[in-house]
């Protein structure tokens, strides 16, 4: 099996031109069952398809080999508990979240396949983004068998004009979603390295208020990102300043 240990947009590049010349569509999308993004992913991680979509106890695996499981999931880890409750004691497994980066947003006509011209999304993602997802396995953040990768994608995302506004915006469905760059990509091979997403120079102790401007994200998912690192015991509350709790970088760390 393959390893990627270092960002190579090469193989992202071959593993994204592999993807496109298997599908048929026009657009070069959405035509295959399996979204684009993660057929790119699973390529990128491993481009000998022998090993994909292997039958591991009683369940598939995106890609196996020697032992070690890698899992690509586009979201909804609540999907993922239960693979990893059977897996996480006899191989390891790493999880790869793909988090938008730059995107611009293309709206479709679902009968006609119509396209809108691009428009970009306010939002840029980062690594923070992954923390309510991890949330929802959290009972498994400290198994040494578990690690992830987390890429950063800049993509193209295609939504049916299907939804319930007068507009059929909210509510829409996604169609698929093209990746376009591989912008860069998070390791952690063990639960302290987690810590690589505490700013070395931020003031001890800290609030969520604190650390959302330090790192430049909104306090909202700054609350989603402290508290699962003291569920770690990555950081350790010391305190209240008025209603926000104060957090440390636990002394084993330090």
């Amino acid at each position: 099996m393959a390893s990627v240990n270092i960002l190579d947009r090469e193989a992202f590049e071959q593993a994204k031109l592999k993807v496109l010349l298997k599908q048929n569509d026009p657009h070069g999308f959405g035509t295959l069952q399996e979204k684009t993004v993660h057929a790119v992913m699973k390529l990128y991680y491993e481009p000998n398809e022998d090993f994909h979509e292997v039958p591991v106890e009683g369940y598939i695996a995106d890609i196996y080999a020697e032992g070690h499981i890698i899992e690509i999931q586009n979201g909804n880890f609540n999907r993922l508990r239960s693979k990893l409750a059977v897996f996480l004691p006899l191989y390891q497994v790493t999880v790869v979240l793909p988090i938008p980066h730059y995107k611009w947003v293309i709206w479709m006509e679902e009968e006609t396949g119509e396209l809108s011209k691009k428009h970009k999304s306010p939002v840029t993602g980062n690594v923070y983004h992954a923390f309510p997802e991890l949330y929802k396995i959290k009972q498994y953040l400290g198994h040494p068998n578990l690690s992830f990768a987390f890429p950063l994608l800049d993509m193209d995302e295609y939504r049916l004009l299907n939804g319930w506004s007068k507009n059929r915006k909210r509510g829409s469905s996604r169609y698929d979603r093209m990746p376009l760059n591989l912008f860069d990509e998070v390791k952690v091979d063990r639960t302290e390295d987690f810590l690589q997403l505490v700013p070395y120079e931020l003031e001890e102790p800290f609030t969520v208020r604190d650390f959302a401007q330090a790192v430049g994200i909104h306090r909202d998912l700054s609350g989603s990102v402290l508290p699962l690192l003291a569920y770690m015991q990555l950081l350790t509350r010391v305190g209240k300043r008025g209603r926000e709790y104060l957090y440390t970088v636990d002394e084993k760390y330090r």
